[in-house]
This record gives structure tokens, sequence and C-alpha cells, in this order.
């Protein structure tokens, strides 16, 4: 019980992990924006208290009018609560770190961005990257990140990933094509980029990806306090759980294991848990690198890191759906197996993954 409890923990985990880092790109974004603002507004000044002088600081009750003022907030409670999920995020603290509450009165605060405080875990470096680049993109002449049409849609913000690869390069952002392609894919997984039809993994080609974020689209502080709508259903129970697996050459690979039965219908339940997404999967000398197990639906098992399933995007834990076009909700992996064996080289595969 104890083990399976384990890997329900690091399956839960797992699934919450996108929907994180989404709420973390949107609290950063919206936390600069307010900066920003703020230093325009000559409301973030340097201060003196108690003889001394605070820099680029601003005061909570000041700000909470400010705030209600600018119609940020209705009301003063409104507004404490969007200043303290800021200072719980770590974006802004009190001057001396000694008030873990944001407080309607007159103490110093300041941005942590301001004085170097901020800290840079992994997650936020690759954001914070990320929309510097979109930024500087956006700011160059004649810039490569355009509108463009593919397979009959047209898409915002987007950039062909060989002339992005160009641009990190000559903006000397990178020093090699190889290190321009490591980012674009680090950009990807955190879900700062997609594929424009979410169907390939970043690579040096023809390819075309979209910024997912704007991060110019001006926010709302109030979105700082309904961030849970896109989140993951707090009654939603995971089917899974996961097993990991003995590393290989570095590289850490999991097994799922369905713990129920999960039907086509739930599958496809509109506003559910699940997403649908399409990869391709060019197969190499060994195969495409994944193995199916279950039946109606069945789901992918295991993913070998280093295969080119793993390339192209697919994890465990998600529902097949489609191979190249045929629908195989309601077939076993036997059959599934055989479609893909018996087909061409390049699969196209539609499956469902938890949100």
């Amino acid at each position: 019980m104890v083990f399976e409890r384990e890997m329900d923990g690091i399956a839960n985990s797992m699934q919450k992990k996108a929907a994180e880092l989404e709420r973390l790109a949107e609290v950063l974004v919206t936390g600069e924006q307010l900066r920003l603002r703020l230093h325009e507004g000559k409301v973030i000044k340097d201060r003196r208290h108690h003889l001394r002088t605070y820099p680029n600081c601003f005061v909570g009750k000041e700000l909470i009018d400010w705030l209600i003022e600018h119609k940020e907030a209705s009301e003063r409670e409104t507004a404490i609560k969007i200043m303290q999920k800021l200072l719980d995020q770590s974006i802004i603290h009190h001057v001396c770190d000694e008030h873990r509450e944001f407080k309607d009165m007159k103490l110093l605060y300041r941005f942590r961005k301001d004085d170097g405080t901020f800290p840079l875990d992994n997650e936020a470096k690759v954001f914070m990257r990320g929309q510097r680049i979109y930024e500087k993109l956006m700011n160059t002449e004649n810039s490569i990140i355009q509108s463009r049409e593919e397979e009959g849609g047209n898409f915002e913000r987007t950039v062909v990933a060989s002339e992005f690869i160009e641009w990190l390069l000559q903006e000397g952002e990178m020093a090699t094509r190889e290190e321009a392609e490591q980012l674009g894919r680090r950009l990807l997984e955190h879900g700062i980029i997609q594929h424009v039809t979410n169907k390939h993994h970043f690579v040096d080609g023809p390819l075309l990806f979209q910024f997912r974020m704007n991060f110019r689209r001006r926010r709302r502080l109030m979105e700082l306090l309904h961030e849970r709508g896109r989140g993951i259903p707090e009654s939603h129970d995971s089917p899974f759980c996961l097993r990991k697996q003995n590393s290989d050459g570095g590289n850490t690979s999991f097994l799922s294991v369905l713990k129920r039965h999960v039907s086509p219908e739930e599958l496809q339940t509109p506003g559910g848990p699940f997403l649908k997404k399409t990869f391709t999967i060019v197969g190499d000398a060994v195969g495409w690198g994944f193995v199916v197990r279950g039946s109606k639906p069945c789901h992918i098992q295991a993913v070998d890191p280093g295969g080119p399933a793993a390339a192209a995007g697919m994890k465990v834990c998600q529902f097949v759906v489609s191979v190249n076009g045929l629908n195989v909700l309601a077939q076993d992996y036997r059959t599934v197996s055989n479609l893909i064996l018996t087909g061409p080289r390049t699969i196209v595969m539609e499956v469902m993954a938890e949100i």
C-alpha cells in the first residue's frame, strides 16, 4: 500500500507539472508588467525610513490605493489578496523580509527583480530566457516572428525552426546549431513554444513553431486569483501510476501502470481532464521506441528515452486514439502493435494525454 501511494504521488506530480509551469509563467509575466507600470507611474522610488534609504521601493498602503484607483481591484481585501499572491511567489518581498503577509500599511516592499534577489530555479530560468528572446524578436526590424499559414490555419507569433536557429547564432544567444536546437527543445518542453499543429518536437529544419504565450498581452491582476480554471480538476483521479526503470546512460525511464479502466467516452468528454495530441514518428533501424499495452483503449506503457518516439514528444501515460488515421479506441494492444509493425516507417499517432 505504501509503494502504491508513492507511485500515485509520482504520477500526480508529473501530471500537474505542465499546468504548474504555465501558471508560474503567467504569474511572472503579470508581476513584471505591474513592476514596469509602477516604475512608470513613480510609485516605485527610493524611500527613506529610520535614517536609511531603501532604493526602488513602494509603500503597501499606497499600492493598495493605486490598485483600486486603476480599477485592478474593487475593494482593498481583493487588492491585498493580489499582492499576497505575488509575495507568495517571491515576486515581491518586504525590504527586510520581516513580514510574510502583505499588509495594507505604511510598510516598504520591493520587487525582487529590482534588487536582484529573484530565485532563479531551472523552470524560471528557461521561462525568463524565453520571454527575453520573444521581446528581442519583437523589437527586431524585419523580425522572423510573423503570422503564417499552415495546413489551412493561420497562426500568430510563429518562427521557422531553421530561421530561429540562425537568428540565435547571429544574435550571439547560442554558440552552435546543436546548442540552439537544444534551447528550442527546452522552450518546447516548458510550453513556451509548440509546433503549430502539435505534431513535432523541435528540430533544426523547415517546421513551423509558435510562441504559445503572447508575453505582451496586458494581463489583469485579477487573473492571479482565478488561475485554477486552466489547471487540473481537483476531483480528477489519475488512472495511472508510474514505476521507475533502471537508468541507462544517464536517462531514467518509467513504466506506466493502469490503475483503473478508462472508457473511450470518458477520454473524449468535453472539458474533461484529457487533451488530444498528435505525433509524427519516423522509425529507425530498431523501431519506433515505444511500447503499447492494454485494451479498449490501449495506452503507452514505455518510451525509450533515446528513441524516435521520445524525440517526437511522446510520453508514457497516454491513451492511443488513432494510428495513421485509423481509430483504435476499441482495439487491444496486439492489434495496435501489429498495425504499427505492418505499416509505413513513418507513423502518425493521435493520443489523449492527461492535462
